[in-house]
């Protein structure tokens, strides 16, 4: 199962709905990737790992506050659904579709 390629994401969270885009590479087994919001430069998704069908990885954002992420989503094709936790925070329901969109590329 590949991940790589864009994602449009759909997080609902405790002050409403984010849609930014994810961008995955695959390169000699190794995931990187980065994700960003209209208007703002790439964060790099850090320990982005693939087991079976669960796709993990943690990410800082500065907006709309500073918060460090963990996701956990489950990969169904071309489609993803699962949870984003910032610390003590509620989950928020993450809903993700690959798109043919082009975006910027992982360092």
């Amino acid at each position: 199962m590949s991940v790589a390629g864009t994602w449009d994401l759909a997080i609902s969270t405790p002050i409403g709905r984010i849609r930014p885009t994810m961008r995955i590479t695959e390169e000699d087994g190794i995931l990187s990737g980065v994700a960003w919001s209209e208007g703002e430069e790439p964060d790099e998704l850090v320990d982005l790992t693939l087991d079976g069908d669960r796709l993990t990885w943690r990410q800082a954002v500065t907006k709309p506050m500073r918060l460090n992420l963990v996701f956990a989503l489950t990969v169904d094709g071309d489609e993803m659904t699962g949870t984003s936790k910032a610390g003590r925070l509620p989950a928020s329901k993450v809903v993700a579709r690959r798109s043919a969109g082009e975006g910027p590329s992982p360092s």
